[in-house]
């Protein structure tokens, strides 16, 4: 069987993201299972090339998956015209650089969101990525969760009727650093860093949004630090500089009409609901609440009619009201949301099928998470212009 290799050069892979769902859940995955099979008895076998700034983590990882090829010099790598794509999941502020250095060297580009710190650095390397003639796509993985597959299914077939609002709920407790260790970097709380729930999460919103009901038309938000003060991976005491909690209700532009938005976006709320991040959709024929994973649904026939009666205890429960949508995802299951997004990134480098989550894409995120920004410091609605090539 005729196998092309292609080789990566993977930046930020001993991070948290770039290790676990890129590196092992994605590009070693494919490789375990022979690569990736293109059709027609060809197979795209994925060669990493590990790239970052501690040479010590990443001979460990190469040590550990048996992967003959790491380096600390990211313009060695890229000079290296066998290394056609440059995958970069490191920390945003130092993205950027390192992707126009990447697009300068002619190479194809995939990263991780957000792509700049700014929209106009953002559009700028969408637009290098274009001029430069090279193919780029952008990570968007929450697209690919069984939760909102199946949610997407359930708005493709018309299953809402006219949908009239979105509510999002996402978070959880990350503590403070101090009496039990923090579960995220603390980078993520300086905003001198590229740190912030907006800046973090809002290019989710963007294209779960843009992608399942239609474009972002304009945002209000509250955004806010509520705890000032965390400890860091050494036990020291910093001031947390970004904003680590954001409410926005954003509105859209869907083919059925207008369509309202809110998400509140936390990582100082105690989770309260069946997964960490939970999307309502209520339109006139029915409604849904889809999570990670799971998806439930009542329709307009089996609405039951509640009447509100402070006066006596509740006396029926209401999830149980709801109907569980099936996974109908086949005996495999449903994959790995990052690697089905790899999958059909290099599909797009191989065969050239389509492919539109690019820097483009990526940029649009950027952009939300700056106009958020902008109306919540000046206590308005903001609207988003369309962002052109």
């Amino acid at each position: 069987m005729p196998r092309r290799t292609l080789r990566i050069a993977m930046n930020g892979v001993t991070g948290r993201m770039g290790y676990r769902q890129h590196l092992v859940r994605s590009i070693l995955a494919i490789r375990e299972e022979g690569g990736l099979d293109l059709g027609g008895g060809d197979v795209l076998w994925p060669e990493p090339v590990l790239v970052g700034r501690r040479e010590h983590a990443l001979k460990d990882l190469a040590r550990r998956h048996d992967l003959p090829e790491y380096s600390t010099d990211l313009d060695a790598v890229l000079a290296d015209d066998s290394v056609e794509l440059y995958f970069d999941a490191q920390v945003t502020s130092a993205r950027e650089e390192a992707v126009k250095k990447a697009v300068a060297a002619g190479k194809h580009i995939y990263v991780e969101k957000p792509t700049a710190a700014s929209a106009s650095a953002a559009l700028e390397l969408a637009r290098m990525a274009q001029g430069a003639g090279v193919k780029h796509g952008v990570v968007q993985d929450k697209l690919f969760l069984p939760g909102l597959l199946k949610l997407k299914r359930l708005v493709d077939g018309g299953f809402f009727g006219r949908i009239l609002s979105v509510r999002g709920e996402f978070g959880y407790w990350v503590f403070e650093g101090d009496w039990q260790p923090a579960q995220r970097p603390s980078w993520n709380y300086r905003a001198q860093d590229g740190g912030g729930m907006v800046l973090d999460m809002f290019p989710h919103w963007e294209y779960i949004l843009h992608e399942l009901f239609g474009p972002v038309r304009s945002v209000q938000a509250h955004v806010t630090t509520h705890l000032p003060r965390r400890w860091d991976e050494n036990g020291e005491e910093y001031e947390a500089t970004a904003d680590d909690a954001a409410y926005g209700i954003f509105e859209l532009a869907a083919p059925g009409g207008p369509v309202v938005a809110q998400i509140n976006s936390s990582w100082t709320v105690r989770v309260h609901r069946d997964e960490l991040v939970e999307f309502q959709v209520d339109g006139t024929e029915g409604s849904a609440v889809a999570g990670l994973r799971g998806c439930r649904v009542q329709h307009r026939a089996t609405t039951p009619k509640p009447v509100w009666n402070p006066d006596l205890p509740v006396s029926e429960t209401f999830r149980d009201q709801w109907q569980e949508v099936p996974d109908n995802a086949g005996p495999a299951g449903f994959p790995n949301g990052f690697r089905a997004q790899w999958e059909l990134f290099l599909r797009h480098l191989a065969l050239d099928e389509p492919y539109h989550w690019d820097l483009l894409a990526g940029a649009r995120g950027v952009q939300l998470a700056e106009l958020g920004l902008r109306a919540a410091a000046e206590g308005r609605r903001v609207e988003i212009p369309e962002l052109a090539r």
